[in-house]
């Protein structure tokens, strides 16, 4: 599985951030969001921890949840 951080800049003060497998040709369902960052930094920067604690849980052979999964609504 190949992870990707992906941050997007939406309007003048709205950043937001995803997680998901680089493979994946729909963006709507990642395995990690955050929404309503103040700033592109700020969104990298909660992103990289969140890849860190998901590559961390994928070595283990952990099941990863995409965001669908565990609140029944794509992003």
């Amino acid at each position: 599985m190949h992870l990707r951080v992906r941050v997007v800049h939406y309007g003048q003060a709205h950043w937001y951030a995803d997680i998901d497998d680089a493979d994946d040709p729909q963006p709507d369902d990642p395995f990690w969001y955050v929404d309503h960052c103040r700033t592109h930094a700020q969104a990298l920067e909660r992103a990289c921890a969140e890849l860190i604690a998901l590559s961390n849980r994928a070595r283990r052979g952990d099941h990863l949840h995409r965001v669908l999964e565990i609140t029944g609504v794509a992003v």
